[in-house]
């Protein structure tokens, strides 16, 4: 066989069968390291927004617990506060409850104190009755002379 048609047959089946790989074997191949290219391209994309959205993430719970600790330290001193005024309440009702205790306890002591002179008196009177029966050495009947041991109760 001749050299030149060897080669020409050669080139035809080159070229068909490049003609072949760029037609049928080389898009599938493209196809699929651009496929590649892209899930590629979008992980690194996505693993950057999920770091961004962790530093957010971050940022708002750093927020989120400060705005916590403020909030327990308002409610907190709400509490304190509150506390106080109620300590400030129950001394004062306490203050009140105490005086009409005196109050009371005083109100006691004058209807004792009444009481006690409204004994003396008749005490003082029956003395003096006792005393008038010594001195004149006869019985005073305490009813006939009830207008004058009265009188002396008055007086007393």
């Amino acid at each position: 066989m001749n050299l030149n048609a060897t080669l020409v047959a050669q080139l035809v089946v080159f070229f068909i069968l490049a003609w072949f790989t760029m037609k049928f074997v080389w898009p599938p191949i493209v196809k699929a390291l651009d496929e590649r290219a892209k899930k590629i391209s979008d992980g690194l994309a996505a693993a950057d927004r999920g770091k961004h959205d962790l530093e957010l993430a971050t940022k708002r719970s750093a927020e989120a617990l400060r705005e916590g600790k403020e909030k327990a330290s308002e409610l907190i001193a709400g509490a304190d506060k509150r506390a106080a005024q109620i300590i400030d309440e129950a001394k004062s009702q306490a203050k009140v409850e105490a005086d009409r205790i005196v109050a009371a306890a005083k109100a006691e002591i004058e209807q004792e104190v009444v009481r006690a002179k409204e004994g003396l008196r008749e005490r003082v009177a029956e003395l003096a009755v006792v005393g008038a029966e010594k001195i004149l050495r006869r019985e005073i009947d305490a009813k006939a002379h009830a207008d004058i041991l009265s009188t002396i109760k008055q007086d007393l």
